[in-house]
């Protein structure tokens, strides 16, 4: 698996912890729904600006965007007000 189908998949699902649509976190990012979901199936050569945006949006770090952590069905998830 390459990195951005990678970093796709770890926005989706922090995306879907938050309890977000891609069109809510499109609007908070200040970035296109259509965008937002390329990003999350890989097909997206993401800027840094833009991946500081979506950290942003999510209330996470970039950093943590690049962390391996895998969440399970039971995590208690919250994103911490920056």
């Amino acid at each position: 698996m390459d990195i951005r189908t990678e970093f796709g998949q770890r926005v989706r699902e922090l995306r879907a912890r938050c309890g977000m649509s891609q069109e809510m976190l499109a609007h908070r990012a200040g970035l296109d729904r259509t965008y937002i979901s390329g990003v999350e199936r890989g097909e997206r050569n993401i800027s840094i600006v833009n991946i500081e945006k979506i950290a942003s949006a999510l209330c996470v770090s970039v950093e943590y965007l690049f962390f391996n952590e895998r969440f399970s069905t039971t995590s208690t998830y919250q994103p911490k007000d920056f």
